[in-house]
């Protein structure tokens, strides 16, 4: 058995929770939030079976699209002087682990 742990961008999120249970997948869901931009993302945990883990990486994977946002920023003058610069960056996809459990009980 292996636990599957996606970040996904909140933006996808449910489209990824509704591929996931049409599909037959168990998930549980969690608001989480980057580290990097300090956006809201969602975690999902999916338990499946070893020959299960590819299909469940597909249907994440179609449904966590990337794409450009712009994003302020501050430039210094060096002189405490801040002025917002905007960048563009890429968000969304998914980060996906795969990690093996040793036991699993539903009680």
């Amino acid at each position: 058995m292996k636990m599957i742990v996606a970040v996904v961008n909140s933006d996808d999120s449910n489209a990824v929770m509704r591929a996931l249970t049409k599909n037959g997948y168990s998930v549980t869901k969690l608001a989480t939030t980057g580290g990097f931009l300090m956006m809201g993302n969602t975690t999902f945990l999916i338990g499946v079976e070893d020959d299960k883990v590819d299909g469940a990486i597909e249907v994440i994977s179609s449904h966590s699209k990337k794409r450009k946002q712009v994003m302020p920023a501050s430039t210094s003058y060096g002189v405490g002087m801040y002025a917002p610069m905007p960048i563009e960056v890429t968000v969304g996809g998914a980060s996906i682990f795969v990690m093996d459990i040793e036991r699993f009980e539903k009680v």
